[in-house]
């Protein structure tokens, strides 16, 4: 029988899985901030899958004994141990169902992350600019691995849907000739570097397009034709398999689409109430909202955009700040970023690194326009910024010695850190953020949209039918064109975002469910402590101390908040 005095508790190991991931992912270890990751790639092939499988299996060995230590059920280690368990097996029923043998995606694949790390990969000093050519060099190795993979694939049938393979094959193109003229965007990248360095980081990047030319002729000539004919949806089994790894519980699918539906009915009722005092007599609310597009309070110019979008997260942090959460002056500090030119078509953050050298940054993908109505960002930058996205995340890699680095980073649950978001995004409507007509059309639109995805994710993907009373093809079965149709007719964003966001949910199966269902996690768990507290209830000192926990599955996610 093992020593359990002596063995280490879950924060422990937890903590040891993140060194040894940092150890075979790079990507994660420059996200983490560790400098010597800078200049490495993760090995994507399927021995380099493996490898993480295998850390995966071993943590979990560790875990089941650090569990029966003493002191393992206080509530700081409970927590760590319940979403350690929850993440690794997750991630493995993924992995052993060889889905990392078809990771084919817009926004969420192993070449995506090689190309976004280099956006927050250190650049200050000559010395970081020597790592960066060493990463653009091996940058061919990597996508040489990803090939390897999705070949393994074929070798077994294993298929990414067509339409998902084809919009991947234009980003590659993209990528490989970003400005038009024949110069990738890995070159682009590394003309920003010293000119002590120049001919190395040219050399080294001409050989990353190189390799990202090669890869898109592969998949354009070889894979594409391959795959043709092969279904874009999952089914039920795959489906619910994405879906726990999203949303880190076992979902009953059929009462999300209910709820989606429902949801659906209740915001549309809600914006027609607020369609009618921005363009009386407007025949439905995206009438309203086309008006909006070309008659509406605008910013003018890409870099102004950027200024604004500062200013408004700038401006929430002062007034949320003291009121309804109690912020470190480190996580008072985020940054707005145009999204570089590639990106798919939605807003995004990426988290500060675990001593806050790289602050928190919000990106804004600008899709080529230069002119932004306001209604459409103010609600997604409460989203991805100030109170979102940044305030959970920053505050998480500021109590990491509270929690364990695992916690504070890698263990995050998609559902966990989406339904935050957008319940900050109903906290700003409901603290009086949002009396604006505008803006607060473009919050419910923004609203909807997360409904909508819900209906269609999981309508899609499980061909289920179409109720009754929808006032859209009642009776029918979902498929990727009535989804297409439904969210086109039902969203205030240009054609190529719903294009975009078609093809992400075609290939991120039950990821974007996760905003409207992590949502009404946080509204329960709110709700239920509120329940408990009765008179004593204080909202600021719930918001910190649910910022405060880590992340968690769903279901654990109720139960944590409902006892703080």
């Amino acid at each position: 029988m093992s020593d359990t005095t002596t063995s280490p508790l879950p924060r422990e190991v937890a903590d040891a899985y993140v060194d040894d991931l940092v150890a075979l992912d790079p990507v994660t270890g420059t996200y983490l901030g560790v400098k010597e990751s800078s200049s490495k790639l993760p090995d994507t092939s399927p021995a380099g899958q493996q490898a993480l499988a295998e850390l995966a299996r071993e943590t979990l060995a560790r875990l089941d004994e650090a569990e029966r230590r003493p002191g393992a059920d206080s509530d700081i280690e409970r927590r760590c141990a319940r979403l350690l368990r929850e993440r690794l097996t997750a991630e493995l029923a993924v992995h052993e169902a060889d889905e990392g043998l078809r990771a084919v995606s817009n926004l969420s694949s192993p070449v995506h992350s090689v190309r976004n790390v280099f956006t927050i990969t250190p650049v200050a000093t000559e010395e970081d600019w020597s790592a960066v050519a060493e990463r653009l060099r091996a940058v061919p190795a990597a996508l040489r691995g990803y090939r390897e993979s999705l070949v393994l694939g074929l070798e077994r049938k294993l298929h990414a849907g067509p339409r998902p393979t084809a919009t991947f094959v234009e980003q590659l193109t993209d990528w490989s000739d970003t400005d038009g003229q024949g110069r990738g965007w890995f070159e682009g990248f590394a003309s920003q570097g010293p000119d002590a360095l120049r001919a190395e980081l040219d050399e080294a990047a001409r050989a990353a397009t190189a390799a990202v030319t090669e890869l898109r002729d592969w998949m354009r000539d070889v894979y594409a034709p391959t795959i043709e004919g092969a279904p874009d949806t999952v089914g039920r089994e795959r489906y619910a398999r994405f879906a726990r790894y999203f949303n880190g519980t076992d979902l009953d699918l059929d009462e999300a689409y209910a709820y989606g539906w429902s949801e659906y009915h209740r915001i549309l009722g809600e914006m027609k109430k607020e369609a009618e005092k921005v363009l009386p007599g407007a025949a439905t609310p995206w009438v309203a909202l086309a008006h909006l597009d070309e008659h509406g309070t605008h910013i003018e110019g890409v870099e102004e955009v950027r200024a604004w979008l500062q200013g408004l997260m700038d401006e929430a942090i002062d007034a949320l700040d003291g009121t309804h959460f109690e912020l470190a002056e480190r996580v008072r500090k985020v940054e707005s970023c145009i999204a570089p030119p590639g990106s798919a078509a939605a807003p995004y953050y990426t988290a500060p690194s675990a001593d806050f050298s790289r602050p928190g940054r919000t990106w804004l993908p600008t899709m080529g326009q230069n002119r932004f109505p306001v209604y459409d960002l103010v609600s997604t930058w409460y989203h991805e910024g100030v109170p979102g996205h940044h305030l959970q995340l920053a505050q998480w890699a500021h109590v990491a010695d509270d929690l364990s680095r695992y916690q504070a980073t890698v263990g995050i649950v998609s559902a966990n850190a989406e339904g935050w978001a957008l319940y900050a995004e109903r906290l700003m409507d409901e603290l009086g953020f949002l009396t604006d007509p505008e803006r607060r059309l473009g919050y419910l639109d923004a609203q909807m949209m997360r409904a909508l995805r819900v209906i269609v994710d999981i309508g899609m993907h499980l061909g289920l039918q179409i109720p009754a009373d929808s006032p859209f093809h009642p009776g029918e079965r979902w498929t990727p064109e009535l989804a297409h149709e439904f969210f086109g007719s039902h969203s205030s964003r240009p054609a190529d975002f719903v294009e975009s966001e078609l093809i992400r949910y075609l290939s991120m199966p039950g990821q974007a469910i996760g905003y409207k269902l992590g949502e009404r996690a946080w509204l329960l768990g709110r709700e239920k402590a509120r329940e408990r507290h009765g008179d004593a209830f204080d909202a600021k000192a719930w918001h910190m101390a649910a910022l405060s926990q880590g992340s968690l599955g769903l279901d654990d996610l109720v139960d944590e908040l409902s006892r703080l």
